[in-house]
């Protein structure tokens, strides 16, 4: 017995000293880096890598959860649902509801209760006593953990009385309001995850994760503009999958970032080409030369819940290689390290093909518009309105009130009252149409035939500008309602005639067949117009590929430049809804000259544009205030005073006003929009910051959906107060019109002039008229 357990010893010995001498040895190109990064020295605090027991509490409102008001349950409306997500990399250890409901104070007590299903499963009843009538109430409710998955549903069912005999469902005093700021108490613990890439873009990004993304990107010091174009193609893709939600790009140099001791870890992407690594990657014996594009999932080297994905290249162009082929080919990536051999790109997009605008060369049904399951349906004596979002290209012109065919076909539940019931259609909250739902035709549907009046997008003039009603605003939000109101006999029974009656249910649709037709209108805009800028990310979107964008950054880098970029260039594929697969990025103002791009310049004006005396807007204002810092102070700002608001004040150009200089230490950025000076039909877009707090201003503004909603005109102006817009400087048009349809545009506008061209008209017709019958007499005469 002696032998066999020296044996056992003597084996387990051996094994470990050749474990031991296998991560002492060198590491080959082929061989995954995981093993040799977790020694590596950085910046990042070091913990524990047995993190099993971290617990992180998270605290959701109901209005955190998309619930914008509360929650109102009546007699013949009485259920309501929640809906949540949890991230697949979290287990759920325990779970509860803080449930804050007001009653009704005319409900029978403890005979009215809610109650409360988690995916449909019951978790409690919550009774209404005596003394909670009117009042608020706050009730704990256990939910168990094991029924959540990826989605989960919360719904809440209302049982109200208000009399022993003779109730009526729909009594206006049977109601409870459930308040949107109650809240679902999760105790999350993190998953360990294997390094797989068959998951990517998970752990980066998880689509159940309605909050903030945060990724860290890591450069060596001072990054080439290829390294930042690379990084700028994944950012994009980011942007992407993100969509409405907030995305934070951080940048690091030279290290990872810090693993917090408490709460959720952040993940990592780092750029490596063999000649210009971050130090931490630095050693060429322990990391030796790649030679190729390889994409590598390794753990953080401090704890294996936070990952760093390892972008490796021989050169930046072997950067861009792989971040393209994230992008474009993720689907096929599996296992920790994926080497692109070869890379084919996609075909060019064609202009205005944006994903996330719908088309305009044809008729677009509602199926092509739908975002998940049974959304054109809706249950219930008073159904919830049916949504669908519209995004059209901010430069579609529009003039003159020209009506947009829509085809609609709907299907609805038979009510009470026929006649009393109706359709109501409605574009962002303004009225198209009210339809009376009447008898339906032989094939069971209803087919109606509207005309859905747009506005054009010419801003030419005032800032805000008089909506015509109804009218579709340009943007990414653009919302077409359908609100069925059903008419019912409930609550017309008389006081003394008891008749039991039960609530109808009613089901209303509309059609997938439907179709709305934007087709036949031409591209013509006026700019400079921030607000397309900030909503659409035009004209940059205009390809969706962004191949006509050029994005000039200044010689050296700091890393909140950097993380403007890569925020800025996600946020514009977010609302375009494609990866910026064929960006260009670069210090070169000469290049700007040669290429016909529209351009973005981040941080700065070349010295070119700088002495250029035709943008007195740039010349006058812009150069003193954001581009000279003085030595001992921050910044210095010379403004000019004139009696217009305050944002006026800053863009005034009339030589004639005083000039008045300050020095001031806070914070600020701006955003300004003019044509290029290369290209007529071409516009230009600077976003111009010296220091690191006037960047993180604009990338709080860029991400915060209520500051871009305000970015309009020519110039923004971001401090800490807010974001201020103004139209200034002279307007430029982009895009094509007939030519009758461009004189008559241009000459609206100008009514004395037009009627001064009418004028001179009829006395040139009544010359000529008058000539031609002299002619005639002189003819008869003879």
């Amino acid at each position: 017995m002696s032998y066999f357990f020296y044996s056992i010893v003597l084996i387990s010995t051996l094994v470990a000293l050749g474990s031991l001498s296998a991560l002492a040895a060198p590491v080959s190109s082929k061989t995954p880096v995981a093993a040799t990064l977790a020694p590596v020295t950085t910046a990042a605090t070091t913990t524990s890598a047995n993190t099993t027991q971290d617990i992180w509490l998270r605290t959701p409102s109901f209005s955190d959860l998309g619930r914008t008001t509360d929650i109102l349950l009546k007699g013949v409306d009485s259920a309501s649902q929640v809906d949540f997500t949890l991230r697949r990399d979290r287990i759920v250890r325990e779970a509860n509801l803080l449930l804050q409901f007001t009653p009704s104070p005319a409900l029978i007590p403890n005979l009215s209760h809610i109650r409360i299903y988690l995916n449909d499963v019951m978790m409690g009843v919550s009774t209404i006593a005596k003394e909670d009538l009117g009042k608020q109430v706050n009730r704990k409710i256990a939910l168990d953990p094991r029924l959540m998955g990826d989605f989960n549903r919360i719904r809440f069912e209302f049982v109200g009385h208000y009399t022993d005999i003779c109730e009526d469902p729909a009594n206006t005093t049977l109601w409870v309001n459930i308040s949107q700021e109650s809240r679902i108490t999760l105790s999350e613990q993190p998953l360990l995850q294997a390094n797989d890439l068959a998951f990517f873009p998970s752990p980066f990004f998880d689509e159940n994760d309605p909050r903030l993304t945060r990724i860290h990107q890591i450069f060596a010091a001072n990054p080439s503009p290829e390294e930042q174009q690379a990084a700028a193609i994944l950012a994009s893709y980011f942007g992407v999958q993100t969509r409405w939600r907030e995305l934070e790009l951080p940048v690091l140099f030279d290290r990872l970032p810090e693993v917090p001791k408490e709460g959720p870890y952040t993940h990592s992407i780092v750029f490596a080409p063999n000649g210009h690594r971050p130090a931490f990657l630095a050693d060429m014996q322990r990391f030796p030369a790649v030679q190729a594009p390889i994409v590598e999932l390794v753990d953080h080297p401090t704890t294996p819940y936070a990952k760093v994905l390892i972008i490796w290249g021989r050169d930046a162009a072997d950067l861009n290689t792989a971040a393209l082929a994230l992008a474009q080919g993720n689907k096929i990536f599996r296992g920790q390290r994926v080497t692109v051999n070869q890379f084919q790109p996609l075909e060019p997009r064609t202009p205005y093909d944006a994903p996330n605008w719908i088309p305009t060369n044809r008729p677009v049904h509602f199926a092509e518009l739908i975002t998940y399951a049974e959304q054109l349906e809706r249950k219930g004596l008073q159904p919830d309105p049916i949504s669908l979002d519209i995004n059209v290209p901010p430069d579609l012109f529009i003039w003159r009130n020209r009506g947009v065919p829509l085809h609609l076909l709907y299907r609805f539940t038979a009510p009470t009252l026929t006649n009393s019931s109706r359709l109501n259609v409605t574009l962002n909250n303004q009225l198209i149409a009210g339809l009376p739902l009447l008898t339906p035709s032989e094939d069971g549907n209803f087919f109606q035939k509207l005309h859905v009046k747009l506005l054009s997008n010419d801003s030419t003039g005032e800032l805000d500008s008089k909506v015509l009603v109804p009218a579709l605003k340009i943007g990414d939000r653009n919302q077409l309602q359908f609100q069925f109101s059903m008419a019912s006999i409930l609550g017309l029974t008389p006081r003394d005639h008891c008749q039991t009656m039960l609530v109808p249910d009613a089901h209303v649709a509309i059609d997938e067949a439907s179709n709305i037709d934007l087709s036949g209108y031409h591209h013509y805009i006026g700019l400079p117009d921030l607000r397309a800028f900030a909503r659409s990310s035009f004209p940059f979107s205009r390809m969706a590929d962004l191949s006509e964008t050029l994005v000039l950054i200044p010689k050296t880098h700091q890393p909140a430049q950097v993380a403007s970029l890569l925020e800025t260039i996600a946020g514009l594929s977010a609302r375009i809804g494609y990866p910026a697969m064929r960006l260009q990025v670069t210090d070169d103002w000469r290049k700007a000259q040669e290429i016909d791009a529209d351009l973005l310049v981040l941080g700065f004006l070349p010295e070119a544009l700088r002495q250029n005396p035709d943008p007195e807007l740039l010349r006058e204002t812009l150069r003193d205030a954001l581009l000279q810092p003085t030595s001992g102070e921050r910044q210095q700002f010379s403004w000019l005073r004139s009696a217009a608001p305050y944002v006026r004040e800053i863009y005034t150009s009339d030589p004639a006003v005083s000039r008045v200089d300050i020095s001031a230490t806070a914070p600020m950025a701006a955003i300004v929009g003019q044509q290029s000076p290369f290209h007529s039909q071409r516009s230009l877009v600077a976003v111009l910051a010296t220091q690191e707090e006037d960047y993180q201003l604009f990338r709080e503004a860029w991400r915060d959906v209520g500051k871009r909603d305000v970015m309009a005109g020519s110039s923004v102006v971001i401090r800490s107060s807010g974001v201020h817009s103004q139209f200034t400087g002279e307007r430029y048009f982009v895009g094509y019109l007939p030519w009758w349809e461009l004189l008559w545009f241009h000459l609206s506008t100008r009514p004395t002039l037009l009627a001064l061209i009418a004028a001179i008209s009829v006395l040139l017709v009544a010359i000529v008229t008058w000539q031609a019958l002299q002619w005639v007499a002189r003819k008869r005469l003879k």
